[in-house]
Parts: C-alpha cells; sequence; structure tokens
C-alpha cells in the first residue's frame, strides 16, 4: 500500500477590490497570486468588486459576498485571500460568512517573512511586525484561526498561541523585541564605525523583490548567497568586500526586497536592517525591466528610498535585459546579472561615483 507523504496544500481564493476603474486590480491580484504561491498556497480561484466605498462590517457588498461562497464550496477552498487590508472586525465577520479561514495581503506577507527569516535578527524583526500589525485587531480576531487549526499560511511566527489574544501579553512582547532589536542595532553601529575606520565605498543594492539583487551581488563578489526566482528569497543582510579593479575596494550589500503595499510594521521592523541602505555611499536599485509592470515597482521603490530619506546618488540598474528586446530608458544601466552581461559597464560606473 503506498501512503502519501507530501503536506497537501491549502486551497486559496483571491479577492480585490478596485475603486475606480483605474486601479489596476489584475496586476495587484497577479502578484497576491505570486505571494500565494510562494507561502505554499495553490490559487484556485479569484474575483474583484469594483465598489464605490468599503461596507464596514464586510468590506465588500452582501451580493458579491454570496457568490463568493458559492464558488469557493464547489472548489474546496481552505482559505480566502483578500488584496486588502482587513479589520479584525471584517475577518471574523467575513470568516463566519464565507466558513473558511479569511486573511489580508498584509498577514499573507508577514507569514512569509516569518517562514524566510533564518538569522535571530530577522526572526525578531518579524515577530515585532505580526505583533504590531495584530494587536489593534486583537478583539476582532479572537477565535477566527481556532475554527479552522491551528497551523496553515497566517499562522506561523508568534500566531495566537503567543498572542495569547491577550493586549498586555502582546503590549509587553512588543516592548521586549524592540530592546532586543536595539541591542542588535547598537552592534551593527559598532561594526558600522569599524567599516568607516577602513573608509570602503559603501554601495546598497535595493530593488523590488525578485529583481535579482542576490544574484547581482553573487555574481560581482563571486559568493553564494542563496538565490532563487521566488518572492522574498532573502530577508537577511548580506555585505561582502570586493574589489572591482585595483585599488578601487568597496563593501556592497543587499538588503531585503521591496514591494507595494508593504506593511509599515515591516519597513518599521526592519529599520535597522535598512540603514545599510541608509548608510550607503551609493545605490543600486536593481530593476527587473523584463516584468511589464517595472515602472510601478520602480515607483513603489523609490517611495520607499524616499521614506528613508536616502541622500546618496542612486544607479538604476536594468536587469534581465536577456528576456526582453527594448525598453525605451536611458537613465541607468543594462545588465543579466544571471547571464553576466553588461556588468563591466556597471562596475565602470560605480567606479566613476568613487572618484
Amino acid at each position: 500500500m503506498a501512503y502519501q507523504t507530501s503536506k497537501e496544500k491549502e486551497r486559496a481564493y483571491l479577492v480585490g477590490v478596485a475603486f475606480s476603474n483605474k486601479d489596476d486590480v489584475e496586476y495587484s491580484l497577479k502578484e497576491l497570486k505570486n505571494l500565494c504561491e510562494t507561502a505554499g498556497l495553490e490559487v484556485v480561484g479569484k474575483t474583484y468588486q469594483l465598489i464605490r466605498s468599503v461596507t464596514p462590517a464586510t468590506l465588500i457588498g452582501s451580493g458579491k459576498l454570496e457568490e463568493i461562497k458559492n464558488e469557493i464550496q464547489n472548489s474546496n477552498v481552505n482559505v480566502v485571500v483578500f488584496d486588502y487590508e482587513l479589520s479584525g472586525s471584517q475577518a471574523r465577520n467575513l470568516s463566519d460568512y464565507l466558513d473558511v479561514k479569511v486573511i489580508d495581503r498584509i498577514t499573507l506577507i508577514l507569514d512569509i517573512f516569518a517562514g524566510r527569516a533564518i538569522s535571530n535578527e530577522g526572526k525578531l524583526q518579524v515577530e515585532l511586525a505580526q505583533l504590531k500589525y495584530n494587536l489593534p485587531r486583537l478583539a476582532g480576531i479572537s477565535g477566527t484561526s481556532g475554527r479552522f487549526g491551528g497551523s496553515g499560511v497566517g499562522m506561523r511566527g508568534p500566531g495566537e498561541t503567543k498572542l495569547e489574544l491577550n493586549r498586555r501579553v502582546a503590549q509587553g512582547n512588543i516592548l521586549k523585541l524592540e530592546k532586543e532589536i536595539e541591542k542588535i542595532k547598537q552592534n551593527r553601529q559598532v561594526q558600522h564605525k569599524a567599516r568607516m575606520q577602513n573608509q570602503a565605498f559603501k554601495v546598497a543594492i535595493v530593488g523590488y523583490t525578485n529583481a535579482g539583487k542576490s544574484t547581482l551581488l553573487n555574481l560581482i563578489t563571486k559568493s553564494s548567497i542563496y538565490a532563487d526566482d521566488k518572492l522574498f528569497a532573502t530577508l537577511d543582510t548580506t555585505s561582502r568586500n570586493v574589489y572591482l579593479c585595483e585599488g578601487k575596494k568597496i563593501i556592497l550589500t543587499d538588503t531585503v526586497g521591496f514591494i507595494s503595499k508593504l506593511p509599515h510594521e515591516l519597513v518599521d521592523a526592519f529599520s535597522s536592517t535598512l540603514e545599510e541602505a541608509k548608510d550607503a555611499d551609493l545605490i543600486l536599485h536593481v530593476i527587473d525591466a523584463s516584468n511589464n509592470y517595472y515602472k510601478t515597482q520602480i515607483e513603489v521603490v523609490d517611495n520607499v528610498l524616499d521614506e528613508l530619506e536616502i541622500k546618496c546618488p542612486v544607479i538604476k540598474v536594468y536587469n534581465k535585459c536577456d528576456m526582453f528586446e527594448q525598453r525605451n530608458d536611458t537613465d541607468g544601466i543594462y545588465i543579466s546579472a544571471k547571464k553576466n552581461i553588461g556588468i563591466e559597464n556597471l562596475k565602470q560606473e560605480i567606479v566613476k561615483h568613487m572618484n
């Protein structure tokens, strides 16, 4: 007799919301689908609704909810993922009505981060972000996950068990985590001062998730940092010393990727990591130019850099040039980190900024 040893994937149904015909809900749902697959979900259906205003109790209208309920019952759906931030009461009401686990995009991203964090700092940062996101929702989400089991997407990290659905406990955990992360931040500042004494030129790689940042770092530094064609393949900051040419040494740092609708809780929690970008002498903004929505992704990254008050020069690096015929952008360097195309041009551009 054969036994199935692989864990069966949760089946997900996606729900998007648009407030005008100008909202690119199809792009957002496509990205949400990629996020779901990254989290190990099997997407079996999707829909969206164009609405004028939010329905306070359930976000979307009753007619659309009834349509969704019929579809998910016919597809054996385990979880419904909304591409919109839900309040605790909305998540509970939707879960009660649809009779399945309901999560939102932010919960999904936090869950992915919880599953991908490797270093102690990364784990602490994700846990802090989850606690901060769930704290104002404790009353609304009480008991919602227990009805559908305590595992699966949305349950990685502290989950309801560690939160204990107790505001005082959650607030205490937040303070504790903030102190631990502050100690790590202080240690990083000591290391930063040591690097400053070496007078090495600091270059930080930033970009939208899955743009090829880690692949570029590996190529330039001849390293073997984990890189994969997945969203948020790496979360932890990695720095390497490298000589671009004779007498031209830099410290090259890879940072966590960005994504549209990135939770503020994550931006706050990872602020110490992102300070590597803030302290840089030069930023390499890696762009997946093969993506049809690359300009939207550029805007997302630029907005985060503005939030971080980045003041140093930025080189736009249009990656994956082997996967498209031509782009009209002339404000950057075209490369393929995977095929080692245009890397010498990029190095020369970096050297220009060092002089």
